[in-house]
């Protein structure tokens, strides 16, 4: 069986004693394309150059909303020279954040703005960040014109977010999180959401799948969030393995399959 995993970090520092071990066990594992996401402009510079060192490897780059402290809008320009870099096929994560601090709220929306005009202009794929914010980043939303494609990475929301996603023709996308015991409204989402509209990932280092929660996350986990989606959509593995890898390579490399 193939997969995609759709979104990790692997340009952070947990990564940096073993990188090329984790790589090489993602791909044993069946793990057929990853795409590695940039959250500041150091990040982004990082990621391109592990792009360049596979050729599975992908690269997405942007500000992530918890990060606008650290840059200036200036710096968006930035953005714009390394979006043209190869093997860059997304702009995110953006989005906003307003989990810890308020504070930012203003620049958070400001950033997230600049850089969905960014995807429009070079017709790249928006990987949106939500987190307490449901409300906002709807606002933004319905006052913008959005790019072609856009997913919700790391899928957290209610129903009502999945509903409104849905009539906005998005995708979501689901972490080790559809695995946590405690996630039930993650789960109704999950049996809710059209399999045509559903892409997995790892977020790695972060949200570790079951059997693996409170380790660090891993490329070759994503194959534990597919089996938790077969499961909840009462499917075939096989079937949904295969119709979740053709998803996201429709959506980030190819519009033709």
């Amino acid at each position: 069986m193939k997969y995609f995993d759709t979104h990790c970090h692997l340009d952070f520092d947990q990564f940096d004693n073993d990188r090329e071990e984790v790589v090489k066990r993602a791909k044993e594992q069946g793990v057929e394309y990853i795409l590695n996401v940039g959250t500041n402009i150091e990040s982004n510079k990082k990621v391109i150059e592990i792009a360049k060192n596979y050729d599975f490897i992908y690269s997405s780059i942007g500000i992530h909303p918890l990060d606008v402290d650290k840059v200036k809008i200036e710096d968006l320009k930035e953005i714009e020279k390394l979006v043209k870099s190869e093997k860059v096929i997304a702009i995110g994560e953006v989005g906003l954040d307003f989990y810890y601090s308020k504070d930012k709220m203003e620049k958070q929306k400001e950033f997230f703005i600049g850089q969905i005009e960014i995807a429009g202009k070079y017709n790249l794929p928006l990987i949106i960040h939500q987190r307490e914010s449901k409300n906002q980043l709807i606002e933004i939303i319905e006052n913008i014109k959005m790019p072609e494609k856009v997913v919700f990475h790391c899928f957290g929301g209610d129903l009502d977010l999945a509903r409104y996603c849905l009539g906005k023709n998005f995708y979501i996308s689901f972490t080790g999180i559809l695995t946590f015991k405690n996630a039930k409204n993650v789960r109704e989402v999950a049996k809710f959401y059209p399999i045509e509209k559903i892409m997995v990932e790892t977020d790695a280092p972060f949200l570790a799948p079951e059997p693996f929660r409170g380790k660090r996350s891993e490329p070759f986990m994503v194959k534990y969030i597919v089996d938790q989606l077969a499961k909840l959509k009462e499917k075939d593995i096989n079937e949904i393995t295969d119709l979740i890898f053709k998803n996201s390579i429709k959506f980030f490399l190819k519009n033709d399959l």
